[in-house]
C-alpha cells in the first residue's frame, strides 16, 4: 500500500490549519482544530482520489504538521 502524505500547516493570521499534499489532486481543506482537520481528511482523500480516476480500496495516510510560533522571555 501506497503512503499518502498530508502536510497540516498552522496559519496564524487566519487562526487556522491547512491540509494540502501532491499526492491528493484536489485537497485544501482548513480547520480550525487540528483533529477536525484530519477527520475532514480522512473523508475527503477517497472522494478526491475517486474523482481523479485513482481510487483504491484503502489509503495510508501519512500527517506532517508544521506550526511556529515566536515567544518572548519577558513576556
Amino acid at each position: 500500500m501506497s503512503d499518502y502524505h498530508i502536510q497540516m500547516t498552522w496559519d496564524k493570521e487566519a487562526a487556522v490549519w491547512i491540509a494540502t499534499s501532491d499526492d491528493v489532486p484536489g485537497l485544501a481543506l482548513e480547520s480550525g482544530s487540528f483533529d477536525a482537520l484530519v477527520e475532514r481528511v480522512k473523508y475527503a482523500v477517497p472522494e478526491l482520489m475517486a474523482l481523479n480516476h485513482r481510487a483504491k480500496a484503502a489509503y495510508n495516510l501519512k500527517f506532517a504538521s508544521n506550526r511556529s510560533d515566536v515567544v518572548s522571555a519577558y513576556g
